[in-house]
Parts: C-alpha cells; structure tokens; sequence
C-alpha cells in the first residue's frame, strides 16, 4: 500500500510560482499512476493533472493546461506538481493521489489520497 505525504503549498502573488511535491512510501508506487486533484472553498473536487506509472504520459485540465507541469521520480518515490502563472483562481486545497488503473481524469479511480496542501494566490 503507498501512503501519500504533500508539502510546498503556500502564498503566491498572481503571476508568481509555486512547487508542490508529494512524497510516496510503499513499495509498489512505481507501479501507480499519480494525480492531482483540487478542492476549493464552497466548491467541489476537480482534476489537475495526472502522470503514468512510467511517466510517459500526462494529463492535464485545460483551466490549468500550459500553466502547470506534473512529473515524476520513481527513484526518490516522489511526484511534483510546477505551478507558474499562477491565478487567483487556483487557490484551493491540492492533493496527490495514487491510482492503480492509469492517469485518470476521475477521482474514483484513485484509491490512496494525501492529507492536501494549501494554495493560496493574490491577486
């Protein structure tokens, strides 16, 4: 089973950047595709970004498409989420999730979430 730490979220100007990591312990968390998802005040959950076990593939909401770059390394167990251009719009609680059945768009399809991380932009 892979438990799942988040950390970097913080305070960013509009326009400025921030670096979300997300820190994997488990054995077999090369073989989980790994996403992020969103979940602001008031509002419900929503998809950011996902990435294969492999790496290979990517995907990304388009509110965010060109703005945010998710990877992975499967050496240190880690996935990242690079924010830039940030809007105000992107403020919310991001969280990583693992996801045994590829980079799926949907939240159901991931079976291990981290405690989230708070992002907050200025305008």
């Amino acid at each position: 089973q892979v438990q799942l730490v988040e950390s970097g979220g913080g305070l960013a100007q509009t326009g400025g950047s921030l670096s979300l990591s997300c820190a994997a312990s488990g054995r077999t968390f090369s073989s989980y595709a790994m996403g992020w998802f969103r979940q602001a005040p008031g509002k419900e959950r929503e998809f950011v970004a996902a990435i294969s076990w492999s790496g290979g593939t990517t995907r990304y909401a388009d509110s965010v498409k060109g703005r945010f770059t998710i990877s992975k390394d499967n050496a240190k167990n880690a996935v990242y989420l690079q924010m830039n251009s940030l809007k105000p719009e992107d403020t919310a609680v991001y969280y990583c999730a693992a996801s045994p059945s590829g980079p799926s768009y949907f939240d159901f399809r991931y079976d291990v979430w981290g405690q989230g991380t708070q992002v907050t932009v200025s305008s």
